[in-house]
């Protein structure tokens, strides 16, 4: 099992939106380092769910990759900002996770509380400048993660 950290500003789609869904499509991701991460992931790996462009941004639950290797519905829809006139339903360009609710942390792990516990190279969400909306989270950071939110 490996873990990951995904942002998603609140006001777009929220741990409550996921919590009320129970599951959802991460759909719209446009940036190729990112679609190869989430190319990467497997069926039980663990993810941070981090919200971003709040005040103030930081991690907020915990949720489940449930499926893999899903072709991004948006990318064919003409009417989504996110539709790819390049891409085909045969030759997808853009592949995502489905994604399910595991739990929402008591309170944030606020990004501030982050940049004190742990250095850019080891989670790269505390990194100057890092815009990436998924990344990867060592074992060892994530278990670290875990106890600062007193996960059981």
């Amino acid at each position: 099992m490996k873990y990951w950290l995904m942002k998603s500003e609140p006001t777009v789609y929220s741990i409550t939106d996921l919590q009320e869904d129970g599951q959802t499509i991460w759909d719209g991701v446009r940036n190729y380092q990112a679609r190869n991460f989430l190319r990467q992931m497997d069926i039980g790996d663990r993810v941070f769910f981090y919200h971003s462009n709040t005040t103030p941004p930081g991690i907020v639950g915990l949720m489940t990759i449930i499926e893999n290797q899903v072709a991004d519905p948006t990318q064919f829809n003409q009417d989504s900002p996110y539709y790819d006139p390049k891409s085909t339903v045969n030759s997808p360009r853009w592949q995502t996770v489905k994604v399910e609710f595991m739990e929402a942390f008591p309170a944030i792990l606020t990004l501030d509380t982050l940049k004190k516990t742990f250095n850019p190279e080891d989670l790269l969400v505390v990194k100057r400048g890092n815009r990436l909306s998924i990344i990867p989270v060592n074992l060892t950071i994530a278990d670290q993660i875990l106890q600062l939110v007193n996960y059981n």
